[in-house]
């Protein structure tokens, strides 16, 4: 049976949750600080984290980084705190998903659904092909991307994001469409989310930064983005 590791120092928390993960047809994992999150993470082979921000030992964060260093497993955290940045941060060092507190565990839930579909979807298709345009090469089966010969540092939604967009030339997709392609149907997060990863992806690829021609992630009023061949 897959396992779902579920990290809160909250016992309660870990007991509805736990419940729930059996309803799906998971085992449920547990740990109630960030270094036996971790441990349990190495150790047991999940397929996806629900991992809570604040912990004694080692902060959800610093759990996230050290698995995303070795994985690219489903990481969904869960905080008090719904604050833009917070949500930013978790995003940028590779969380999936952030849901806050309280939350309705159903809800969870359908979030898990979403990021082992999308999962199973890229694994079934996409996901092991390689993306060029002009310069631009995006490997889905190894998550890289580079400019030229140099190495673009992403994280796996930046990752998704653009190949998304850059193997569908030239079509807008709305924040919806993002969304849904992305985050899956059961997403029910803002879709400032999109314009987040948005802007810190062309940050990423800005000229400026790495020399680059033939190319550009454009906005279209009122529409959404779309990638430029120019």
């Amino acid at each position: 049976m897959s396992k779902i590791l579920i990290a809160d120092d909250n016992p309660d928390i870990i007991d509805v949750l736990s419940v729930y993960v059996e309803k799906e047809g998971y085992e449920p994992v547990t740990a109630e600080n960030g270094e036996q999150a971790y441990l349990r993470f190495l150790n047991d082979d999940p397929v996806c984290v629900l991992l809570d921000v604040m912990m004694p030992k080692m902060d959800g964060y610093e759990v996230c980084k050290k698995i995303r260093a070795k994985s690219d497993i489903p990481v969904i955290l869960i905080t008090a705190r719904g604050e833009d940045y917070e949500r930013i941060m978790g995003l940028d060092i590779g969380a999936d998903d952030y849901i806050v507190k309280p939350f309705s565990p159903s809800e969870v839930m359908a979030r898990v659904r979403a990021v082992l579909r999308r999962l199973n979807k890229g694994d079934n298709s996409e996901k092991a092909s390689i993306c060029k345009v002009g310069n631009l090469e995006i490997n889905l089966d190894q998550y890289r991307c580079k400019i030229g010969e140099d190495e673009i540092k992403l994280t796996k939604k930046e990752i998704e994001t653009v190949w998304v967009l850059a193997s569908n030339p030239g079509k807008v997709f709305s924040r919806d469409m993002l969304l849904d392609r992305l985050w899956g149907a059961d997403y029910d997060g803002d879709s400032r989310t999109v314009d987040s990863h948005i802007k810190r992806l062309r940050a990423k690829l800005d000229k400026s930064t790495v020399p680059h021609e033939g190319w550009a992630i454009s906005t279209v009023w009122a529409a959404g983005y779309k990638f430029d061949k120019v």
